[in-house]
């Protein structure tokens, strides 16, 4: 039998009821919005990091490498890089994306002036660029080599036989502004501006294609240095701390400790060691948490946001598994209240699976959300398209998934680790699953999408920014009946 103080305890904790979105919905208010594009959506990622709209790209290996990461960036978000594959395979996704959108490529890729035609080819294949600054051993200019000068070569042939030589190169100071590259790409008629200092050393590259790609995403989300911004997850093992430096060396704008228990002695260690390592510079993201006391020992270990969801994506099974969970409304107005005392912004991750949930996360105090399985569908998520019943469609899986945990038990073999747990006892371990989602085209159209009903919802709580949305927010329980209500009825669709 119970004694009275836990019967107490017991009623308290039955009398708190989680809700998720569909048990409510937002009352509409009186607005002075005459056009969604009023609203402004932007909003912080990290207590330092603002986006121009709150769509973050979830950690995971069939959502987010740098074709994922460039798209959110380019939108106005930012993509997390996800942490299953080697230090070595995510420092350069993260490279891929800082060097995808610049005003001046820094460290441009070049190519000695004896290599072969072939070599040429296979180093622009690798890096996925046309052409390649030809520099001596000091870094000196000597010319430019191109798809178009090695196109009907012999592949044996030399680099410094088909090269556009130095002489025949426009090139400007390390100093041009962006409105005098324009200038010199216009009257010059040229492609490549290649910046070199006063001793003919190659310290920099501006493309035409770099200065048109700035003017076709005025949104992006950019670093100091005119880069699109990245994240990049790492976890807690002792690799994790090689693993973060690697990450920041690399230009990775903020580290995202990824684990699905974030509320844990390993995870708070973890994070006051990273900051230990790297003071203030660096911002770091912490999580998985669903309660007040997650949000509050996180942040005061040195947090600078604070991921916030405990079993509510579509492939995880931890609820099921475990017993254990928050429904995610309710974990976000929890964790917001706490993280505004502490003044860190929070990260609605799971759950949501369409704008009005974007909208119902925001409102209840999120700064950001973290969308996994809306992107999985996309041309830019990792995997290809598959054909099944007649229909396109791309493989999502949760992280804590079989076959997942079973990749980074091959991949803990191949780096000599020792493997946390025999492979036959995964089955046993398993929090996720994996399944098939539609394939959907564009990244780009699906945030697009999200955006747009994001200002239909925050135009309809008249708020014009996203903290002036969350103070008009009034949520309303809704019946199961409502819910149906909601959605298309008593109609056979088109």
């Amino acid at each position: 039998m119970l004694g009275a103080f836990w019967r107490d305890i017991l009623a308290r904790l039955l009398d708190v009821e989680g809700l998720t979105f569909d048990d409510v919905l937002l009352l509409p208010k009186r607005s002075g919005i005459v056009s969604r594009r009023e609203v402004s959506t932007k909003t912080r990622f990290t207590r330092r990091i603002e986006l121009n709209i709150p769509i973050v790209s979830a950690a995971m290996d069939t959502v987010t490498e740098s074709a994922m990461a460039i798209a959110v960036a380019r939108e106005g978000g930012i993509g997390v890089i996800h942490r299953f594959t080697t230090i070595e395979n995510q420092v350069s996704e993260v490279i891929k994306v800082k060097r995808a959108d610049n005003i001046a490529i820094e460290d441009p890729y070049t190519i000695g002036p004896e290599a072969t035609v072939s070599q040429a080819a296979e180093t622009m294949r690798r890096y996925g660029v046309s052409g390649l600054l030809v520099v001596d051993r000091g870094r000196h200019l000597l010319g430019v080599v191109t798809h178009r000068d090695i196109l009907f070569q012999p592949d044996d042939a030399l680099v410094r036989d088909c090269m556009t030589p130095r002489s025949e190169l426009v090139v400007a100071e390390p100093s041009v502004d962006i409105e005098r590259a324009r200038e010199i790409f216009r009257e010059h008629k040229i492609e490549k501006l290649p910046l070199v200092d006063s001793s003919n050393r190659v310290v920099g590259l501006i493309t035409s294609t770099d200065i048109v790609k700035r003017s076709m995403y005025p949104l992006a989300s950019r670093d100091s240095k005119g880069r699109l911004m990245v994240a990049a997850a790492i976890g807690v093992k002792e690799e994790s701390i090689d693993r973060a430096e690697a990450l920041i060396g690399a230009g990775a704008d903020a580290l995202v400790i990824d684990v699905a228990h974030g509320h844990s002695e390993m995870v708070i260690k973890t994070l006051r060691k990273l900051r230990q390592m790297f003071g203030d510079d660096v911002e770091i993201v912490a999580g998985n948490v669903a309660t007040r006391e997650g949000v509050e020992d996180l942040a005061a270990a040195g947090a600078s946001a604070i991921k916030v969801g405990v079993g509510p994506g579509s492939v995880c099974t931890t609820r099921i598994v475990a017993g254990v969970g928050v429904p995610q409304l309710t974990a976000v107005m929890m964790c917001a209240e706490a993280a505004e005392s502490m003044g860190v912004p929070i990260i609605a991750d799971g759950g949501i699976r369409g704008s009005g949930d974007v909208v119902k996360a925001l409102a209840a105090g999120a700064s950001t959300v973290m969308v996994g399985r809306l992107l999985a569908g996309t041309d830019e998520s990792p995997g290809a398209v598959v054909v099944r019943n007649g229909k396109k469609q791309k493989i999502y899986r949760g992280m804590a998934s079989l076959y997942a945990m079973l990749g980074r038990e091959v991949r803990m073999n191949s780096d000599d680790m020792e493997p946390l747990l025999d492979a036959s006892e995964y089955s046993y371990y398993a929090e996720g699953v994996e399944a098939y989602v539609p394939y959907t085209g564009s990244a780009a159209d699906v945030i697009r999408q999200l955006v747009a009903g994001l200002r239909s919802g925050m135009s309809y709580l008249g708020g014009r920014t996203i903290e002036e949305m969350r103070k008009n927010a009034e949520f309303i329980r809704i019946s199961q009946a409502a819910v149906r209500e909601s959605y298309p009825h008593d109609v056979e669709r088109v």
